[in-house]
C-alpha cells in the first residue's frame, strides 16, 4: 500500500481521537469523582485552559524563528499554519511513547507542503531539540531558584535533597555538552549510526543511510549552520521556548490559589507562590521525561505531581487535584490539535 500524504493525515488523526479515548478511561477515580474536581476548578478553568493560547503561540514563535534561520529568510508559511502545526503536533506527541513518533512526522509531513524535504526535516529535527534543550536549562535553573529560597528560609536543604541535586546539575550539564557537539557537528548521522548498534535495526539503518547518505548530510550541515551562523535565531528560539515553561507554570499557580494558597498574599507571596509552582513544573516535567516511555505518559505525570507538591510540604489531595486537571486540559487541547488538523487553511 502507498501511504499517501491524506492517507498518513488520516492516521495521525485517527491516532490523536484514540489517545483521547484512551485518556478519558485510564483515570485513577470514577466519573462522578472526576466531575467533581472539574466543578471545583470551576472558572478558574478558563485561565488554566486559555494560558496554553500563550504557550503553544511562544513555541510557534520559536519554530518560526528556527525555521526562518534555517531557510536563510522570511518564512513562506503564515504564523496561524505554524501555530496550528505546534498545537497538533504536540496533540500527537502526547499519543505515542516516547513523545515525537508522531508529532514531529506530521510536522515534517505538513511543512514540506511549504518547504523543500530536507529543509523541513531540518527545521522540524532543530525545534525539537531546541524544546529539549529548553527543557535542560529550566531544570538547571530551578536548581538555582530553589537554592535561593533555602538562603531565604523558604525550603529545607539536606543531605538527600543536596545530593538530588547535584546529580541533576551533573544531568544537565552532560546534556548542555551533548547538545552542543549535536548543534556544531549535527546530529542525524551519529542517531543513525547509534541505532544501527541495536541487534534488530541494525540491517535497516545501514540501508537507510546508503539510500538518503547526501540529503541525511545535508540535514545535518544545516543544523549545524543555525548554531554557527545565524545565532539570533539560535538565542531567539531558545529564549522563547524557556519562557513558554515559566508561562506554564501558571498554570499550577492558578491551581494554588484555587486552594487558597498564596503565601500571606500580596506581592511576595505571589511571587513566592509562582515560584513553588515554577519548581512542581520543573519537577514534575523532569520525572515525565526520565520515564518518558509510556503513552500519555499514563501515571507518570499524576506520580510527579503528587510527589513534587508532597515535597513543598503540601497535601498529596491537592497534588491528585493538580494531575487530573491538568489531564483534563491535556484532553481538550489535544481535541482542539485533531480539530485543527481536519481545518482547511
Amino acid at each position: 500500500m502507498v501511504w499517501t500524504k491524506q492517507r498518513l493525515n488520516n492516521l495521525f488523526f485517527f491516532l490523536g481521537c484514540a489517545a483521547c479515548v484512551i485518556m478519558l478511561f485510564t483515570f485513577d477515580v470514577s466519573f462522578v469523582e472526576l466531575w467533581e474536581h472539574i466543578c471545583h476548578a470551576g472558572y478558574w478553568l478558563i485561565p488554566i485552559l486559555g494560558i496554553w493560547i500563550v504557550v503553544y503561540g511562544l513555541n510557534a514563535f520559536a519554530w518560526k524563528a528556527i525555521i526562518e534561520g534555517n531557510i536563510g529568510g522570511p518564512a513562506p508559511i503564515s504564523f496561524w499554519r505554524i501555530f496550528r502545526l505546534t498545537v497538533t503536533g504536540y496533540a500527537l506527541n502526547y499519543a505515542t511513547p516516547v513523545g515525537g513518533l508522531g508529532g514531529e512526522p506530521y510536522r515534517i509531513m505538513e511543512l514540506s507542503k511549504d518547504i523543500d524535504k530536507q529543509h523541513a526535516t531540518s527545521s522540524v529535527i532543530l525545534y525539537a531539540m531546541m524544546h529539549f534543550f529548553a527543557h535542560f536549562w529550566f531544570w538547571f535553573i530551578s536548581i538555582f531558584i530553589y537554592l535561593a529560597l533555602v538562603l531565604v528560609g523558604d525550603m529545607p536543604m539536606t543531605t538527600a535533597i543536596g545530593t538530588v541535586l547535584g546529580v541533576i546539575i551533573l544531568f544537565c550539564l552532560l546534556a548542555f555538552y551533548i547538545f552542543s557537539r549535536g548543534y556544531r557537528h549535527g546530529l542525524v548521522v551519529y542517531v543513525l549510526g547509534l541505532i544501527g548498534k541495536i541487534p534488530f535495526l541494525k540491517g535497516w539503518s545501514r540501508r537507510f543511510r546508503g539510500n538518503h547518505a547526501e540529503a541525511l548530510r545535508n540535514i545535518d550541515a544545516q543544523i549545524s549552520a543555525l548554531y554557527s551562523q545565524d545565532t539570533k535565531a539560535f538565542y531567539t528560539s531558545l529564549v522563547l521556548e524557556y519562557s513558554s515553561r515559566m508561562v506554564q507554570s501558571l498554570e499550577v499557580m492558578f491551581m494554588l490559589l484555587l486552594f487558597g494558597i498564596d503565601n500571606g498574599g500580596g506581592l511576595d507571596g505571589m511571587v513566592l507562590t509562582y515560584l513553588h509552582s515554577v519548581l512542581i513544573v520543573a519537577f514534575t516535567t523532569l520525572f515525565a521525561n526520565l520515564i518518558g516511555f509510556l503513552p500519555m505518559q499514563i501515571g507518570v505525570q499524576e506520580g510527579g505531581f503528587v510527589l513534587s507538591i508532597a515535597a513543598l510540604g503540601l497535601s498529596a489531595a491537592l497534588g491528585i487535584f493538580v494531575s487530573i486537571i491538568c489531564r483534563v486540559r491535556e484532553i481538550i487541547w489535544i481535541a482542539i490539535g485533531m480539530a485543527l488538523m481536519k481545518m482547511k487553511e
